[in-house]
């Protein structure tokens, strides 16, 4: 499994001489398109090749300022010029994080045998402007490296972000964009990955390499330690493949960290639906139903390398949903960490079984906050569409924490209740509780599952990403197809929020 290499990032006050692509924006003012952002040279040598104002030359091609529309036109000297929607001038982090991760698409598309230089003038000057305009060309240019004997040629060599601002905010603004940009990658890297090539054990092989060099301890259950502690939900899962499961314990404690993060993340590194099998055309991307685990673990890296004072926990749970002979079944009894009992009601509901184990473990460490993370259910998928993902919450204070830092980060998330009477769903004659409810309100009964096995009393919030984990419509903005790294940015900022 080879990794996507990110481009050279820099921060410079003006545009460079040797940039191959100068990417600009088109805004709204006053009801009318501006240009945003472009070099006086480069405007000057512009209009003296066209013989007119390059705003002219730009709306001529059709350019607008709705955000995801792109113009190329050829400059001076052998410069290409993209001109990118931006939408009002009025800009937030996140509308040029877009806008820097189209231009840098669209520029993707023209290189040739050698690495393109592309220069991003967006006029950003704050430290978040700059941060979002830094990890939208990042994210721009993401492509997953096949798996093929031939070398990969990247197309976006290096990019610089001209910025006005050479404060000391800025670059560390530009420093962090990095940190969290190489952080979804790694995670979209994991989830694009072939099942054959990352199972549980390879998965957690992986994982222990990308916390080399961190302040991260890690701790990896095999099968047989998950038999011996009593992960009964993680050895059911895991018990119809020939891949034993696997449970990954991230640690990470700086000195002076008062806040303690527990971070569960869903790692169903294949989903057939074991003996509830899926039908054959929704098996096929379900590589991806360990988003939730590759979230966590990178953002944990991620939170790790950026220093952040914030202790955090992670666990990733590891299973291959698969059906043989020694399967789990519909109506076991399984016995979970901690001794609940759960009457298992569709196999295919395998991802809030694994979670059950990991999340009563979390709870063991007494954190201040538990929040997990999974591709959980398709009915989430139903209420909120494939962008944006559903949040549920123990109370208001924790989803409004959430709310705050996904906001912050960029990413869309919407509460969902847990209305009263949905836990009653869950009733068993044969168990403590049932592992699901009726056909309605799927996602609100699987998250009221889950939050039984967090401690009473302790914070907890559950992301369902099953929508916007794996993007099968195409690239947009900084998003490209297949996975998308959701969630890793909003408990990157979550962490930066908890700060002691």
């Amino acid at each position: 499994m080879t990794a996507f290499t990110l481009p050279a990032l820099t921060l410079a006050t003006s545009c460079p001489r040797d940039a191959d692509v100068v990417i600009v924006g088109v805004a709204e003012s006053a009801g009318a398109p501006v240009l945003v952002g472009v070099p006086d040279e480069v405007d000057q040598r512009a209009a003296k090749l066209y013989g007119r104002p390059l705003l002219k030359v730009v709306r001529d091609l059709g350019a607008e300022a709705r955000p995801g529309g792109t113009v190329t036109l050829a400059g001076a000297d052998g410069v290409r010029i993209i001109a990118v929607g931006l939408g009002e001038t009025d800009v937030t982090p996140e509308q040029v994080r877009r806008a820097a991760g189209t231009g840098v698409r669209a520029a993707a598309a023209l290189a040739g045998d050698r690495p393109l230089h592309v220069a991003l003038c967006l006029d950003a000057v704050e430290p978040e402007v700059v941060k979002g305009a830094a990890e939208g060309a990042l994210l721009g240019a993401y492509r997953f490296v096949k798996l093929s004997g031939k070398e990969p040629k990247p197309a976006i060599g290096s990019v610089t972000v001209v910025s006005s601002s050479a404060k000391p905010e800025a670059r560390r603004a530009v420093e962090v964009a990095r940190t969290v940009a190489t952080a979804v990658c790694l995670a979209r890297d994991w989830v694009n990955t072939p099942a054959n090539v990352l199972y549980p054990e390879t998965f957690a092989e992986a994982a222990k390499t990308a916390a080399k060099g961190t302040r991260i301890d890690v701790e990896v259950l095999d099968d047989k330690a998950l038999e011996r502690g009593g992960y009964g939900g993680l050895t059911a899962v895991g018990g119809g493949s020939s891949r034993g499961p696997r449970l990954v314990r991230f640690g990470y404690a700086p000195r002076g960290a008062k806040t303690h993060l527990a971070l569960v993340g869903k790692g169903i590194t294949f989903d057939t639906g074991g003996l509830n099998l899926k039908p054959s055309e929704g098996m096929y991307t379900m590589k991806c139903d360990m988003a939730g685990a590759a979230a966590v673990l990178a953002a944990t890296r991620a939170i790790a390398q950026l220093g952040l004072k914030v202790r955090v926990t992670a666990y990733a749970a590891m299973a291959e949903n698969m059906p043989s002979g020694t399967a789990y079944r519909p109506s076991d009894v399984l016995t979970m960490y901690g001794g609940s009992t759960v009457e298992n009601v569709n196999s295919d509901a395998e991802g809030r079984l694994v979670m059950a184990d990991a999340l009563a473990r979390a709870g063991e460490d007494s954190p201040d906050l538990i929040l997990d993370v999974a591709t959980l259910t398709g009915a989430c998928m139903v209420a909120l569409g494939e962008r944006v993902a559903g949040l549920m919450a123990s109370d208001d204070a924790a989803a409004d924490h959430v709310l705050d830092a996904a906001e912050s980060a960029g990413e869309a998330f919407w509460q969902l209740p847990i209305p009263d009477g949905t836990r009653k769903k869950l009733d068993s004659k044969v168990a403590d509780l049932r592992s699901g409810g009726n056909r309605y309100g799927g996602a609100l009964t699987a998250a009221a599952f889950l939050h039984h096995f967090v401690p009473d009393g302790t914070p907890w919030a559950h992301l369902d990403i099953a929508g916007p984990a794996f993007n099968d419509d195409g690239p947009y903005d900084y998003v490209p197809t297949g996975g998308t790294g959701m969630a890793v940015r909003t408990l990157v900022a979550l962490a930066q929020s908890l700060q002691s």
